[in-house]
């Protein structure tokens, strides 16, 4: 793909002080999509992975379970990678901050460089800390005295730590988020960031002392008491993904990042302190943020002690990876918090992809397969046809135009209203009776349903890559950007489909 345009994108870098949760599958999922989107384009994709493994919330969940955090971080590093895999994000780095040789050049790299220019000083500080977090707040976001985010109670911190001016860069980022230079999607998180910024921004600590850090994390370079602060030396997993500190060439092919998945509670670090620090170091800032919402179960927040924390794993076993993509794509808001429940995964499924889509695309090469031995050619359209295309290319403009602007949810929404128009033609044209008396005219049915078809299995291909290559490879197509689907195939040899999207039935049977 010598000459592609470049597209960089990254999924946050979770914490791994636990399993993963369906949150975190959520965002795998819409980062995959939105890079399938950029595929389909012909851009060359390049998207990071890995796992936050210097958290201090890290040392002491090992220090809980009596083991080492060493071994911690690598049995839940790989029960994210598993997930990842299982999902079907597929990424070109998994980055583990705890590896010295794949990541500690890069974050010690960017404070060499953030110093050089004058931004990191030290002092003593005092201040309230929510370890599950990894943040300072002041009193006034306290709710109650707690975490506005994890609602427990944080730690008072007090200890002689290296500190990054962030005041410095304040102006400067105002202009950054108002100008649009750094997009963030939603615009509801964009007017959040800018409200924080205004309210006047203060410096922050970057490190902590080994003691408090257990000796765990990546060292301040030049000072053996420190250790990084985990924000700092996490968000170089993004530059270290592309080769930042040991691949000079591969880091200016790739960088900076296109888009930024993250979830609603780490905006902060990405709006303020990130940018902030690479402008202190010089280097490019990313372009978008993508912003999404949580998910919720039947209606309440996931936690250990509500006993609803949903294991992705068992869902895709039981469901079935791209159902549970299909489900999360569809049904979770995409900026928004969204809940989940088993029953509304069968349900959606059950109506939409099997009923709507499905139900359309299986009659459609069934008949075309027993009837005309897969053999259907056409060429002018007759004017109802056309005036019904025409409204299917508009609406496929319309859906091309949401992944754009990064609505994944509304995108899918348009492709099920071109089922629901593919569906009415096929009934009302009724084929299985016209094809007693006139098989010509049959033939220029099939001829319009075989490309809405090809169209609908082809726009599925973001969200469900591998129903979407299975059902193109039915009507022998490849995939193609979404602005060249209004060019009608001429003719088809349909294979004889099987069943792609089956019903769920009640014991979740696959």
């Amino acid at each position: 793909m010598e000459g592609a345009k470049k597209y960089y994108i990254t999924t946050a870098i979770p914490y791994v002080n636990a399993a993963p949760h369906i949150g975190h599958a959520l965002e795998f999922a819409q980062a995959d999509a939105l890079a399938n989107y950029r595929r389909m384009r012909g851009e060359e994709v390049f998207l990071t992975t890995g796992a936050d493994e210097n958290s201090l919330k890290n040392v002491r969940a090992a220090e809980k379970l009596g083991i080492g955090v060493e071994e911690l971080c690598k049995r839940n590093s790989a029960a994210f990678r598993e997930m990842a895999e299982g999902i079907g994000l597929k990424f070109d780095a998994f980055i583990r901050s705890s590896i010295k040789q794949e990541h500690w050049q890069g974050p010690m790299m960017l404070w060499e460089l953030c110093n050089e220019n004058g931004d990191i000083y030290t002092k003593k500080y005092r201040g309230i800390y929510c370890v599950a977090c990894e943040l300072f707040y002041t009193e006034d976001e306290l709710v109650n005295g707690l975490c506005p985010e994890h609602g427990i109670k944080p730690e008072i911190v007090e200890e002689e730590n290296y500190f990054f001016r962030l005041s410095k860069y304040q102006k400067r980022l105002e202009q950054l988020l108002e100008s649009g230079e750094l997009q963030i999607l939603p615009q509801s998180r964009k007017n959040e960031m800018l409200g924080f910024i205004k309210e006047g921004l203060e410096d922050f600590s970057i490190s902590r002392s080994n003691n408090r850090a257990k000796g765990w994390g990546v060292p301040v370079p030049g000072d053996d008491s420190q250790k990084m602060y985990v924000w700092f030396d996490a968000l170089c997993i993004y530059l270290t993904g592309v080769g930042f500190g040991g691949d000079e060439a591969k880091f200016n092919r790739w960088w900076p990042a296109e888009m930024h998945v993250i979830g609603k509670g780490i905006t902060r670090f990405h709006a303020i302190y990130w940018p902030a620090m690479l402008m202190s170091a010089g280097l490019k800032l990313p372009k978008t943020l993508f912003v999404h919402g949580y998910v919720t179960v039947e209606g309440q927040k996931m936690s250990k002690t509500a006993g609803n924390v949903l294991d992705p794993m068992m869902l895709i076993n039981k469901y079935g990876r791209e159902r549970l993509r299909y489900y999360l794509l569809k049904e979770i808001p995409t900026f928004e918090d969204g809940d989940l429940s088993e029953e509304g995964l069968v349900r959606v499924v059950n109506n939409e992809l099997v009923s709507n889509l499905g139900n359309f695309i299986h009659r459609t090469l069934t008949f075309a397969h027993g009837n005309f031995e897969g053999a259907v050619d056409g060429a002018e359209l007759e004017p109802k046809e056309k005036e019904m295309m025409d409204g299917i290319y508009k609406m496929v403009g319309q859906a091309d135009l949401l992944f754009e602007e990064g609505r994944i949810r509304d995108a899918i929404v348009k492709i099920l209203e071109i089922g629901n128009e593919a569906n009415k033609y096929f009934q009302n044209s009724a084929p299985w009776e016209l094809v007693k008396k006139d098989r010509e005219a049959t033939m220029k049915i099939l001829f319009v349903c075989c490309n809405i078809c090809r169209i609908i299995s082809n726009m599925l291909y973001p969200f469900l890559p591998m129903a979407s290559m299975e059902l193109l490879g039915f009507v022998g197509a490849k995939v193609v950007p979404f602005d060249e689907l209004k060019n009608l195939q001429k003719s088809f040899k349909i294979e004889k489909p099987r069943i792609v999207f089956d019903k769920i039935r009640e014991e979740g049977a696959r």
